[in-house]
């Protein structure tokens, strides 16, 4: 054998999917990737990654090819940065007897109607919901918790189909959209229609049962809920921060999750903290990095020292201030230009500018996590400081957008 491997299913477009490259060969692990397209992940070629076209959805298919690669290195572990296939992960691991999360709870969890259900009967604190096949249903389940509510697929992830819905015609709307042919569905229709919970939004962040950063998040205006920054950690009073680990360690356990990473989504409303979802993996970009400048820890380093069967370390190194500002266009058409960022980045006290989209690119918002074209890090020793610079770095971030020809709206 040639050495230790780590085998990733499917790459991340978002730039966590390289971290999981890096970390792995600090670790001095062989990184390979399986994907179904590994060229829509243009890291794997410009760091050389060894790759395997695979149908990541054929559990059997994934089996031979571990197998195939299992004579030729020592395979130390099996993960991901996606949850989609993160289940899978679960059932490679048990297959081939290596260190991994459970598959079914994860299953259950990423259908959002059981993981309601599973919360309920564990007691967590969730909003009032009901679930919906059709308009009429829709219109039902909206009159009987009132209006506003929140509209979204019982599967899915990056707030796809999210929508706040405060009017009737908003509500027909959003469910000729989501009925008519705009969404994708993996499977039958379901639409969870939910009571809309106010309050201060905080992201917690788990490994095992343990809550490792609690983050405050902040979101652009409705009906779409699209997060436009995270400060790490969140202002929190002492029962603010014990109930909010009571509520994520209870969700943890309703829904039979406790091994690995969790991530979980709440709101702080007048009834305290209520759950808005559970995710069974890690957060993506831009949490790793935060977490790392907030508390000196490489999270996705330490989580794959746990994948390995290794000891992993998660004591905190120091206390800043880590804050991210997500770059998010408010009208549609084709960037006529944008800023690099190269100013920015000069500023002291940013971490990292980092932008997705080229000049001339067409910008279509769907309100959804898809809308970003970019995010500015900043950290400090306290919050105002880091408010300040972060302010000051995406001040000097500028772009124009020019509406679509005229041949191309009526297309």
């Amino acid at each position: 054998m040639t050495g230790r491997a780590l085998i990733l299913i499917e790459g991340n477009t978002t730039g966590t999917g390289l971290m999981y490259i890096q970390a792995a060969q600090r670790l001095g692990l062989h990184p390979v990737t399986l994907a179904a397209d590994p060229t829509r992940f243009e890291y794997l070629t410009t760091e050389k990654i060894e790759t395997v076209r695979v149908d990541t959805t054929d559990l059997e298919a994934l089996i031979r090819e571990c197998s195939r690669l299992g004579a030729t290195y020592d395979i130390a572990g099996i993960t991901c940065a996606k949850e989609a296939f993160y289940a899978t992960v679960g059932k490679l691991c048990r297959y081939f007897n290596l260190p991994g999360p459970t598959p079914w709870p994860i299953e259950r969890c990423c259908d959002k109607v059981d993981q309601r259900q599973l919360l309920g009967e564990g007691g967590v604190s969730i909003p009032n919901y009901r679930v919906a096949a059709n308009a009429k249903d829709v219109e039902r389940c909206a009159a009987e918790i009132g209006l506003p509510v929140v509209l979204k697929p019982a599967e899915g992830s990056g707030s796809i189909g999210v929508r706040l819905c405060r009017t009737s015609d908003e509500l027909a709307e959003h469910v000729a959209h989501l009925l008519g042919g705009n969404h994708i569905w993996r499977s039958t229709p379901r639409i969870l229609v939910e009571e809309f919970a106010r309050g201060s939004h905080y992201s917690v962040d788990m490994m095992g049962n343990e809550v490792i950063g609690i983050a405050a998040a902040e979101f652009g205006e409705p009906p779409h809920f699209v997060c436009c920054e995270y400060t790490y950690p969140a202002v929190l009073t002492g029962e603010q921060h014990r109930r909010i680990v009571d509520t994520a360690q209870s969700s943890l356990r309703a829904l039979g999750l406790g091994w690995g990473p969790a991530n979980i989504d709440l709101r702080w409303t007048e009834r305290g903290p209520v759950v808005i979802e559970v995710n069974p993996r890690m957060a993506a970009t831009p949490t790793p990095q935060l977490f790392k400048l907030a508390y000196g820890v490489d999270l996705i380093t330490e989580y794959i020292k746990l994948v390995i069967g290794d000891q992993w370390d998660l004591r905190k190194r120091h206390s800043h201030t880590a804050a991210a500002r997500i770059l998010i266009p408010s009208r549609d058409g084709i960037l006529h230009w944008i800023d690099k960022g190269s100013r920015a980045v000069d500023i002291p006290g940013v971490a990292e500018v980092k932008l997705y989209t080229e000049h001339k690119a067409p910008i279509v918002r769907k309100g959804d996590t898809f809308d970003r074209i970019g995010y500015v890090i900043a950290a400090s020793p306290s919050l105002s400081e880091t408010e300040a610079i972060l302010q000051r770095a995406t001040d000097l971030i500028q772009w124009a957008i020019t509406p679509f020809p005229a041949a191309t709206e009526q297309e």
